[in-house]
């Protein structure tokens, strides 16, 4: 078999793929030795993190400065990267993020951790997305109660000034 030079689309999704199974498997390793409760802690100490470091890449690659439209451009190019389905809509203060389609949760079902999903998902998103808002000098809140991994339909997530 000849090998052939991977094609960058290749290469974001093996990277892709890698990334969200080594969020999994961590996790499952800790819930096995600790408990879940455990696992949801530690995932929670690291997803205070994580999006950080994401914020602070991708305001670096993108020659993006801060503020609410700065953040609208990153946080839109991390959910393209990471396969969500949204549709961002300006607000009087900032933008709505309208998510329709979520890898993670598409992730917890196809592993049989559907049942797990609402309570990761309370814990896990409102963290990430605040911590986002906080990189750009912005807030963030939910709007309303509908949440994919409660049985919603779509996430809606508000970024403000």
């Amino acid at each position: 078999m000849r090998n052939r030079p991977m094609k960058p689309e290749e290469i974001q999704e093996y990277l892709l793929r890698s990334y969200t199974a080594v969020d999994g498997l961590w996790f499952m390793k800790i819930e096995e030795k600790y408990g879940f409760d455990a696992a949801l802690e530690m995932d929670a100490a690291v997803w205070a993190v994580m999006p950080k470091i994401q914020a602070r890449q991708l305001r670096v690659m993108m020659a993006e400065e801060g503020g609410i439209q700065s953040l609208r451009r990153c946080y839109a190019r991390k959910l393209e990267l990471e396969k969500f389905v949204f549709e961002i809509s300006d607000t009087p203060e900032g933008f709505e993020v309208r998510i329709t389609g979520c890898p993670w949760y598409e992730k917890l079902l196809r592993s049989n951790r559907a049942h797990l999903a609402e309570k990761i998902g309370s814990r896990i998103c409102s963290t990430e997305y605040s911590v986002w808002a906080a990189e750009f000098g912005c807030s963030f809140r939910f709007s309303g109660d509908e949440k994919i991994c409660a049985g919603g339909k779509s996430c809606v997530l508000c970024f403000e000034k």
